[in-house]
């Protein structure tokens, strides 16, 4: 009861909030954020009072499988940006930006925290550096969508930034995998090409080989219903399927074979839309659906942001730094290969700062770390820092990169004498 208690109370709050993130401007996304930190275990939960709020990490962690149905649906969506006809106009651009971009933010954190290691070597490892840089490519899926489909974006740079954000996960896994292989060895001394080259690998195309299959079972079950209900019901059980899947995991050996629950959702979503003739319709209906999931998800997001890593300085220094060279490697990096691909300038200008917001991905990553003992808990503060401030700050960005890119359209105001048009367009709203 207390744990459905705290779940209403930290949802209504999340909602209310959203109405004075409008007043200023804001996204929802970030008012739901904010509203987790209010119910979580750093605010009202430290009242202690059961119901209340999230009074612990633990009694959070429990409710996982929420925000891991919720990242799968999310996945799913983003494959409906795969359709055939818009690869065919983006795929080239979105595939070359997506793998540059990432691996010029890997390689600029790597050499601006190897350079602060020789500062302070005792706050800040080589492998912790080295780990960290590979942790900064990734970017967050759900915040991005979010924004999205709240104002609506459409555009040029709206169509290259959900499939460069699906393409950064794979790309980020492969970098992560290399890197804290690299980390591991420097540590041991041992170098372990299995875990470094071939289990990544190996993750990748399981991943992409099992939502493929999915999708073809998604869309041989869908011809047995007629219904809008019924299908939309089907999809929603093959969604929770794919994600219940992608926690299989297998050792053979050295040679492990696990999933990316982003990746086999993502193709389940991907395979599905090309193939099945009423797919559009039915996205729309699960993205009616997914809503209250969604304000859950970054409910529960926010009441997992953990404000005492405030406390300590060389956490903030390290992350501050971790931030800009982050911000620069992305922002330079979509910007350079952009241009290569010839994208329209608003593209080139505001591309990278869509890429900024940071989360689930990057905690991800950072809970498979504390084998490397004081490293893996530094490497994990510096990202719960990095996630803190680029989930709260990261939707108003993109918001704002979207509507300098003209992706979106102001709305103008209503008033009591009428209406009134916007001041950014000149133009009256559309009623």
């Amino acid at each position: 009861m207390t744990v459905l208690l705290s779940i209403s109370i930290g949802m209504i709050a999340a909602l209310l909030m959203s109405r004075l993130a409008k007043l200023v401007s804001l996204p929802a996304v970030t008012a739901y954020l904010v509203a987790g930190i209010i119910v979580g275990p750093c605010c009202l939960g430290m009242l202690g009072i059961e119901g209340l709020g999230f009074t612990t990490a633990e009694g959070l962690s429990k409710l996982s499988i929420i925000s891991d149905c919720a990242l799968g649906f999310i996945a799913f969506a983003i494959g409906d940006e795969f359709r055939m006809t818009e690869l065919k106009k983006n795929g080239k651009a979105a595939t070359v930006i997506g793998i540059a971009q990432a691996v010029i933010t890997t390689l600029i954190v790597d050499i601006v925290l190897i350079a602060l290691h020789f500062i302070i070597p005792d706050k800040l490892s080589i492998p912790s550096a080295v780990t960290l840089g590979a942790i900064a490519a990734a970017t967050a899926p759900a915040a991005t969508l979010m924004v999205v489909r709240q104002y609506k974006a459409k555009g040029p740079l709206t169509d290259l930034l959900l499939p460069i954000v699906a393409l950064d996960d794979a790309v980020g896994l492969i970098l992560f995998a290399v890197s804290f292989g690299i980390a591991r060895a420097l540590q041991s001394g041992v170098v372990d090409v299995v875990s470094i080259i071939v289990n990544p690998l190996i993750e990748i195309v399981a991943s992409l080989v099992l939502g493929s299959l999915l999708g073809l079972f998604l869309n041989f079950l869908e011809q047995f219903f007629h219904s809008r209900s019924k299908r939309m019901s089907i999809t929603i059980a093959v969604v929770f399927l794919a994600v219940a899947l992608s926690k299989v995991e297998l050792e053979f050996g050295e040679v492990k074979l696990g999933f990316s629950s982003l990746l086999v959702c993502m193709m389940l979503g991907t395979v599905f839309v090309n193939i099945c003739a009423f797919s559009e319709e039915l996205m729309e209906r699960i993205d009616g659906w997914t809503t209250p999931l969604f304000v859950l998800f970054f409910m529960l997001s926010g009441a997992e942001l953990n404000l005492f890593v405030f406390g300590d300085i060389s956490i903030i220094l390290i992350g501050v730094l971790f931030l800009a060279a982050r911000a620069v490697g992305k922002c330079g990096g979509a910007a350079l290969s952009a241009k290569a691909v010839k994208c329209s300038d608003d593209v080139v200008k505001y591309l990278g700062i869509t890429l900024l917001p940071q989360a689930g991905v990057a905690l991800g990553m950072s809970l498979q770390v504390f084998v490397l003992g004081e490293d893996g808990t530094l490497i994990r503060n510096i990202v719960l820092f990095s996630v803190m401030i680029l989930e709260l700050v990261g939707p108003a960005l993109t918001k704002m990169a979207l509507t300098k890119a003209g992706d979106i359209i102001p709305e103008g105001r209503t008033s009591a004498r009428g209406v009134v048009p916007s001041k950014h367009t000149g133009e009256l709203p559309k009623q």
